[in-house]
């Protein structure tokens, strides 16, 4: 205690902080009366909802890459702060999902997973190994020879098989280990063109996830980055060309481009690289829409450049638009993955204005989409070594200072990391931040334990549902659940007992029945009855 008066003395003293800093809460919150409202009108509203057992005739999962509960809290308040709120109180687009749930992530191999290993649990309802994407834990990370005979199937591909259009967005590569989960069958997530793969591995017959994008599933809409895979070895970038780093990589001298447009004759499909082409493209008049915005992941939302490339709201837009042609309905994957590369730098500060930038986008899906015929998923694939401490007052910046110093007497930063490029001894001292600004997009977060980059976390993270079926999403499940869940809501995949024909959803009570009610045996016996009563009357 008296080492925490001391630290608290030092701030004020030293930084001039005014204490007139903790009155800045509404004054509305002082009274009793403002919390039991609004406790008794959130309980009016959890009292009055009723469950939607329609079938989804759409599926919209949008997956924060890295976005823990930590990230999904600090990404609240910052949300609010950037609205000129104090940010504690914000209510995120997400926030508003009825039914929320937890999810283990560990894989069959580790205690703590990667992307890979999650994305093949929610998208193909199988837990596998590290590093391994669409095959279960048969094959071994980087074995080629493990693959044959263990590849699994995901959602995207039951939804295609079922008719309905499918679709992939994401801020990072399209071949990047969580849209590959949705297509790809591979023993090494890193395999993104074959100039990654070992020459075993080529000669063993595994295939290179971005040719698998192209060959294994007939997706619809595919939006990213990822161009530099797609093209033969010192094919020069459209938009960097004199930028050898993004040149071409492939080795075999495909043109993946080129082969998956001369696939689409006779269909109406587009290939873009930048925004005003994609600014173009009509969605009523588009079959197939292949959107590659930069040679390897987008750019961060901070350092996006509005002219040439669109934002991940334009994109989910974009993608909707094209797919809700489908009558049959469509399943969409958006990802916001930079939120996991900011956390790997320990940029705070990208990271939870990708999570921003990812929730907005959840927005826009709803204004387009029906919640009667619709249901959409929010979760993570894992978390990260972030933390939120210090005692910070109301209102406090979240990429700002703790009113605390440590037992240094040097002053820390709201959100730290557990391990990571942040991690600085001098004279065995840590900086002094004082006037560093600490809200920077450039700024690292100092670290316990020192990282080139930072690493994932292995708590439960969270799934937040609306729609037909959401209810199924909650309790805490075995992320490889989630997959099974979904399909379930939309009837598609293997478990379809409990669906009945083919008639739509028309309106919140109106859904198509999950399986057929037995007709009454009195009924069915009617007209029996009525011919033995027909005979006493003439005989």
């Amino acid at each position: 205690m008296v080492s925490m008066k001391v630290s608290i003395l030092c701030f004020l003293l030293t930084t001039g902080f005014a204490l007139v800093t903790l009155a800045s809460a509404p004054v509305e919150e002082e009274n009793p009366e403002f919390w039991r409202a609004q406790a008794q009108t959130t309980l009016k509203t959890s009292l009055s909802r009723k469950l939607n057992t329609n079938v989804a005739k759409n599926v919209m999962l949008f997956l924060g890459d890295g976005m823990g509960i930590t990230t999904i809290t600090a990404a609240r308040i910052l949300k609010g702060q950037l609205q000129n709120q104090l940010g504690e109180e914000t209510v995120m687009t997400m926030d508003t999902f009825p039914h929320v749930g937890l999810v283990k992530v560990y894989t069959v191999d580790f205690q703590i997973p990667d992307s890979a290993a999650t994305a093949t649990a929610y998208l193909c309802g199988v837990k596998t190994n590290l590093n391994v994407v669409g095959m279960s834990a048969a094959a071994k990370n980087g074995v080629c020879r493990t693959e044959k005979g263990n590849e699994v199937t995901s959602i995207l591909q039951w939804a295609k098989d079922a008719g309905k259009s499918v679709g992939i967005v994401t801020t990072t590569r399209v071949q990047h280990a969580t849209p590959a989960g949705a297509y790809a069958h591979s023993c090494s997530r890193k395999w993104y063109s074959d100039a990654d793969m070992p020459a075993a591995a080529k000669r063993d017959g595994c295939r290179d996830i971005a040719a698998q994008l192209i060959n294994n599933t007939d997706i619809d809409v595919i939006i990213g980055g990822g161009r530099k895979y797609m093209t033969p070895k010192g094919t020069a970038d459209p938009e960097y060309p004199a930028d050898a780093s993004a040149n071409g990589n492939r080795q075999d001298q495909r043109n993946l481009i080129e082969e998956w447009i001369s696939q689409k004759k006779g269909k109406v499909a587009h290939y873009v690289w930048n925004k005003d082409d994609f600014d173009r493209v009509d969605p009523e008049n588009t079959d197939y829409l292949m959107a590659l915005f930069e040679p390897v992941d987008m750019r961060f939302e901070v350092e996006r450049d509005p002219l040439m490339d669109p934002s991940i709201i334009e994109t989910t837009e974009k993608a909707i638009r094209i797919l809700q042609k489908n009558p049959k309905g469509f399943f969409l994957l958006v990802e916001g993955g930079r939120i996991d590369q900011g956390h790997h730098a320990s940029r705070a500060s990208m990271a939870l204005h990708e999570a921003v930038a990812l929730d907005n986008a959840v927005a826009r899906a709803l204004e387009m989409t029906k919640e009667d015929e619709t249901l959409t998923v929010v979760t993570a694939d894992h978390s990260h070594s972030l933390s939120f401490n210090g005692y910070p007052f109301r209102g406090n910046s979240i990429l700002g200072k703790s009113p605390l110093f440590g037992l240094d007497m040097l002053p820390y930063t709201t959100l730290m990391y557990g391990n990571g490029p942040g991690h600085k001894i001098t004279n065995n001292k840590r900086p002094d931040i004082r006037n560093v600004d600490t809200k920077s997009k450039d700024y690292v977060q100092q670290a316990a334990v020192p990282l080139d980059s930072e690493t994932h976390g292995g708590e439960d993270v969270a799934v937040l549902a609306r729609g037909p079926m959401a209810h199924l999403f909650q309790g805490v499940n075995e992320q490889s659940y989630l997959a099974h869940a979904m399909a379930y809501a939309a009837c598609i995949g293997d478990n379809q007992q409990h669906c009945a024909s083919t008639t739509t959803p028309t309106n919140n009570n109106a859904g198509r029945a999950r399986s057929s009610a037995p007709i009454s045996p009195l009924i069915s016996a009617l007209p029996v009855l009525l011919g033995a009563l027909l005979s006493l009357l003439l005989y």
